[in-house]
């Protein structure tokens, strides 16, 4: 299928079809199956972290100095399982809001056949990280009970432009991270490969989510506009804000209530948030999808 520009000329986009049958060709190509990828029999090392010490929520306080090293490694080992469990939170509310927008579309269509296969890795990278957490030992952290009850209702109405911006935020800073864990010996060897998976597949997911952003906020009146930033800055600060669960702090032995306000006040922290939000805030920009009172709940959770 020739490449062709949409009828509004954004310079960024190519046919629909075309898009999806270039992505359905790689996903052929390079795909995984973490039941064969993956060693799960593999033991644990006790000497390496969950997830790169520096994208630890305590990294650089007072607190992560006065730890004990097997303190570091298993609080560690809690929080990538934390992440993990948002991200499996929010990717089983991404393939709800895929399969809505596919109902009953043309099936033959390859679009709809990228769709549905995303769907299908979404599936595999939530067991994936299911298992990784299992592995450690970690219980299955999921966000607090009144971010579920807004979960539920973004999944349910969520559409167009926010809906697949939606999807971009956890993708996006997610993939920031992984491309660290996975290239870090450091790091244990588990998280290692299930982050180079997750980097590989979901690059193309967000090939998908960007274009559809762009397709479905081109031509929106100002009104729209001002209601879709709101919405995506919401859904933003909800799963950033939800990526680390309190409970990880017990769980290393740790004073909660300490351990939570010096990670709300890491400056270290916050400007790791900052460089990992880095793609996502321009490419929002660019969509003219930030701007106004966005920016200030964007701001709230260190993304800008």
């Amino acid at each position: 299928m020739a490449r062709s520009t949409l009828a509004l000329g954004n310079p960024k986009l190519t046919d629909r079809q075309d898009t999806g049958a270039r992505l359905l060709h790689s996903s052929a190509r390079m795909s995984y199956d973490p039941t064969v990828e993956v060693d799960w029999d593999a033991p644990i090392p006790d000497d390496l972290y969950g997830l790169t010490p520096e994208w630890s929520s305590l990294y650089g306080t007072p607190m992560w100095d006065e730890m004990t090293f097997e303190q570091q490694i298993r609080l560690t080992k809690h929080e990538v399982s934390s992440i993990m469990g948002t991200g499996i939170w929010f990717e089983m509310i991404l393939q709800q809001m895929v399969i809505r927008d596919m109902y009953a579309k043309d099936a033959s269509q390859a679009h709809f056949q990228f769709a549905l296969t995303e769907v299908a890795d979404e599936c595999r990278h939530s067991v994936m990280f299911a298992r990784t957490a299992e592995k450690f030992g970690c219980p299955s952290y999921v966000p607090r009970k009144s971010v579920v009850t807004l979960g539920r209702g973004f999944k349910a109405l969520a559409s167009g432009e926010v809906a697949y911006a939606g999807i971009l935020v956890a993708e996006e800073i997610l993939d920031v991270m992984q491309r660290d864990w996975m290239k870090d010996t450091r790091v244990q060897p588990i998280v290692r490969v299930t982050s180079k998976i997750h980097v590989v597949e979901e690059a193309r997911h967000m090939r998908f989510a960007r274009e559809e952003t762009l397709r479905r906020a081109e031509g929106m009146s100002r009104v729209h506009r001002a209601a879709s930033r709101a919405c995506i800055a919401i859904a933003s600060n909800l799963i950033v804000s939800s990526m680390i669960n309190p409970a990880v702090y017990a769980a290393a032995g740790l004073d909660t209530e300490r351990a939570v306000r010096e990670a709300k006040n890491n400056r270290f922290r916050a400007e790791k948030i900052r460089e990992s939000s880095q793609p996502l805030m321009r490419f929002l920009d660019e969509a003219d999808l930030l701007g106004g009172p966005s920016r200030r709940l964007y701001k709230r959770v260190n993304m800008l």
